[in-house]
């Protein structure tokens, strides 16, 4: 497909908005001691007004995904954009805990909006290679935004600690241009039956003759759809996976640098933009990687890489051996994250690309809930060590499935 001026602005706008979806916490990390000085609350307290928008991602998400479905992705997306913007600047006049909480509340729905339309709006104005670069781009805005934002907000949160909030107000300029720039697309119904974008539908996605087709949307029709479909499950298991390893990093990274002598917390976020800037490389060339290779192929690749990251994390000794583990990592979360999207958008059934998609993003975000609760137990008896070794042992036995499960298909 030939990419006309109309796409490359889509593309563009849509890998933009994606960065947004990162910076939604990864840009107050750095000011959470300052917001609970400037607010008079608990550091727990305090730690909600970057997580509670985490929540509502998840709730939301499927009823994001469903709105996209029967309007198209187009007026949701802009809907996220403006609410992104509202929830997230708010911050920069209110001064009291609780209203700011309900602003952050306003900011997950946004959010929720925002990551399931990006995902459909690629879904629908790209197709093979140009589909597969643009969730590569995605990804790797991602990552980019998970090295750049939270040394944004440190700055920023040095001349004040409501200042970082402001920068949610890019959303604004990004919802209205988005507006101007981004024709209406049919909803994945019409899309489906071939009356949409011009896309053939897949005629897999037919009803079966037992009535339980893709049309129904409710509980009923999602057990038929994965009972037909078993993999779904897995690309979402897989989303979850990688989600919870990487807080794992996110959370008790600066805890082993700490043992190391490494306490200063911007030398701490030097580590974690190498995690974010290693992803945005794989990820950016990830399309060119799979004429290469397949994406199980490349999926497997990032096991590895995950592997040899924890194993090495688990024996670093020093500040520079400490870097090899996150590089590692990184590496290999930018070639999962796009291959897990562009699965979801060959199985999922094209009149619920949005709805399975929507799946995808909750999925991501109770793995990033969950990482503390999973593997903080660890430290106790093992120190934080020992939670590295588990998640090189989680590794170990996801590129063992994953290699069990294609011998198997053979």
């Amino acid at each position: 497909m030939t990419e006309s001026s109309g796409t490359r602005a889509t593309l563009w706008l849509v890998v933009a908005a994606a960065t947004l979806t990162v910076m939604a916490g990864a840009i107050l990390g750095p000011v959470v001691p300052a917001i609970r000085d400037g607010l008079g609350v608990s550091e727990s307290a305090a730690g909600l007004i970057i997580t509670t928008h985490g929540l509502l991602i998840v709730v939301v998400s499927p009823v994001a995904g469903a709105l996209i479905d029967r309007l198209g992705p187009r007026r949701p997306f802009v809907g996220g954009l403006l609410l992104y913007a509202a929830g997230g600047g708010a911050g920069l006049v209110v001064d009291s805990f609780l209203p700011l909480l309900l602003s952050r509340a306003v900011l997950g729905v946004g959010v929720a909006f925002v990551y399931t339309g990006v995902t459909v709006l690629i879904y629908q104005r790209f197709e093979g290679p140009e589909m597969d670069r643009a969730l590569g781009l995605r990804s790797s805005a991602n990552s980019a935004g998970a090295a750049v934002w939270p040394l944004v907000g440190g700055a920023l949160g040095t001349v004040s600690w409501q200042l970082p909030f402001g920068v949610y107000l890019v959303a604004l300029p990004l919802g209205l241009l988005a507006l101007v720039t981004i024709p209406e697309t049919a909803p994945s119904s019409a899309a489906a039956d071939g009356s949409g974008d011009g896309r053939d539908g897949d005629p897999s996605d037919e009803p079966p003759a037992d009535g339980s087709g893709t049309d129904a949307g409710g509980f009923a029709g999602v057990v038929a759809v994965l009972g037909r479909r078993p993999e779904l499950l897995a690309v979402y298991l897989l989303y979850f996976g990688a989600n919870a390893l990487l807080y794992s990093i996110v959370v008790f990274y600066p805890q082993l640098l700490d043992a190391l002598g490494t306490t200063s917390s911007f030398s701490i976020s030097l580590y974690l933009a190498a995690n974010g800037a290693a992803g945005g490389v794989s990820a950016a060339l990830y399309d060119r990687l799979l004429r290469r290779a397949s994406r199980h192929a490349l999926t497997g690749l990032a096991f590895l890489l995950w592997i040899v990251g924890f194993a090495t994390a688990t024996v670093a000794d020093s500040a520079l051996t400490a870097v090899p583990p996150v590089v590692a990592f990184g590496l290999g979360l930018g070639l999962v994250f796009p291959s897990a999207f562009a699965w979801i958008e060959a199985l999922a059934p094209q009149d619920r690309q949005g709805q399975y998609s929507s799946y995808l993003a909750s999925a991501g975000y109770v793995g990033q809930f969950a990482a503390p609760i999973v593997f903080g137990p660890l430290v106790a008896p093992f120190g934080v060590r020992g939670v590295f070794g588990a998640a090189a042992t989680v590794a170990t036995v996801a590129v063992a499935a994953l290699v069990g499960g294609l011998l198997g298909r053979r």
